[in-house]
């Protein structure tokens, strides 16, 4: 299995974990879909991300839900987990994490479709929970997206 990872250019699953200090997108590790001829859903949830406001400095906790149709390539767990860790000391806005995890996850795999949402919890008694999606230009997923965007907060 060790040879079929390094096969693949898998560096983070099974060697000792080394965390990053601040926003670290070239964590992210991909590895060949299987299944390529089906359509299906990929979820992640993330319930204790953590980042920074970029004016206090104080920390804002989220569950960060990333949910994906795959393409040729998915993104490698542990690698996400190290990816989304990596924010724990950036200053960054709710918005901003957000679009973030899912511009730099397009870019690493180019799925097919995207969507990225962040659970924050309240600070100063307000929650914020911003939502960001992605369907590829010119196919179906970019109808999806426009349809999902328009009905997101329904689920």
């Amino acid at each position: 299995m060790n040879l079929q990872r390094e096969a693949e250019g898998l560096k983070a699953l099974g060697t000792t974990t080394a965390y990053r200090q601040d926003y670290a997108p070239e964590v992210l590790e991909t590895f060949e879909n299987k299944h390529q001829d089906n359509d299906y859903w990929v979820r992640f949830n993330c319930p204790e991300f953590t980042s920074l406001c970029p004016i206090t400095g104080q920390p804002d906790f989220a569950e960060i839900r990333i949910n994906y149709i795959p393409d040729v390539r998915m993104v490698e767990s542990k690698s996400l987990k190290l990816y989304l860790f990596s924010f724990r000391n950036h200053g960054d806005f709710h918005e901003d994490c957000v679009n973030t995890i899912m511009k730099d996850l397009i870019r690493l795999m180019d799925p097919k479709y995207i969507e990225v949402t962040g659970i924050f919890t309240p600070r100063g008694g307000i929650s914020i929970y911003p939502y960001a999606n992605y369907g590829r230009k010119g196919t179906k997923y970019e109808e999806m997206a426009a349809f999902r965007l328009l009905r997101h907060d329904m689920a």
